[in-house]
């Protein structure tokens, strides 16, 4: 759930505020006045997630780039689960595309997320996950006409990359 809040909070539009010791996981809050903080354990899982985050904020699309709210619609018929996913995307006037989407429940989660770009279509495009190892292949028209499919787990999240292939 920290991990979803967090690509929500730090990935959408507006000023991006780290508490100190946020990036290593620390669970004790001191005042910014206190020159000194009492000793904790890094969560190794969470810096690895905030330096994968750090480095997704400093991509040409997030930093300069323009910022839409997607529709996720429902994956079949009577599959209320789209409402809990939420996505996003960044578009830099050179090109760089990011998008970001998020199954903000604790369950598991199915949609459909329309894409905005129509130049996609006859293209194949890979879809690179910056949050993670996934790298998918798909086929542009199906992503403009349908849109791409996502099976998440609660709290799931993916930041792709995109790149248009020949």
């Amino acid at each position: 759930m920290h991990e979803a809040a967090a690509v929500v909070t730090y990935l959408s539009p507006g000023l991006r505020f780290f508490h100190q010791g946020q990036l290593e996981g620390r669970a004790k809050r001191i005042s910014p006045h206190l020159a000194r903080a009492p000793r904790e354990p890094v969560d190794e899982r969470l810096r690895r997630f905030y330096q994968g985050l750090l480095t997704i904020l400093r991509r040409p699309s997030t930093c300069d780039g323009a910022w839409h709210l997607l529709d996720c619609v429902s994956a079949w018929d009577g599959n209320w689960t789209s409402a809990c996913c939420v996505a996003w995307c960044w578009e830099e006037s050179g090109g760089d595309r990011t998008l970001v989407a998020v199954n903000y429940a604790a369950n598991q989660s199915q949609c459909y997320v329309r894409l905005p770009w129509p130049d996609l279509a006859g293209r194949f495009v890979r879809l690179d996950d910056l949050l993670g190892a996934a790298s998918y292949d798909r086929g542009g028209s199906d992503l403009v006409s349908r849109g791409l499919y996502l099976d998440l787990p609660p709290w799931g999240r993916h930041a792709f990359a995109l790149s248009i292939r020949s």
